[in-house]
């Protein structure tokens, strides 16, 4: 596992084929955090699968909903698949109430994962 980014608040992580997020992601911090996310995307292969784990966000954040979708969008455009996304229980909640739920795969809140 290497640290992609850690800021006080905020701490990246990547190992393998996850990024994982850890903190109190808020918008004064969203920006770094999308970067990291961007420079690891950028040395996937074309058609890597890899997932996004935001199980260690301890509370509702809109900023990093901002930060998970620029993720999204960036795959995308790197022809790298998305298999999963997995949320802390506050971020499901708030993806669910915004209707975001559906543009997640697999998105699935840590009270689930086993």
């Amino acid at each position: 596992m290497s640290v992609l980014l850690e800021d006080g608040a905020n701490r990246l992580e990547a190992a393998d084929d996850t990024l994982t997020v850890v903190g109190s992601v808020d918008f004064e911090g969203a920006a770094a955090l999308a970067e990291a996310g961007r420079h690891w995307l950028e040395g996937r292969g074309h058609g890597e699968r890899v997932a996004f784990d935001l199980q260690g966000v301890d509370r509702v954040s809109s900023a990093a909903i901002s930060v998970l979708l620029e993720w999204l969008r960036q795959a995308r455009q790197a022809s790298v698949e998305v298999v999963d996304v997995r949320l802390s229980a506050p971020l499901a909640s708030l993806t669910e109430v915004a209707e975001l739920d559906s543009l997640l795969p697999a998105a699935s809140p840590a009270a689930a994962s086993v």
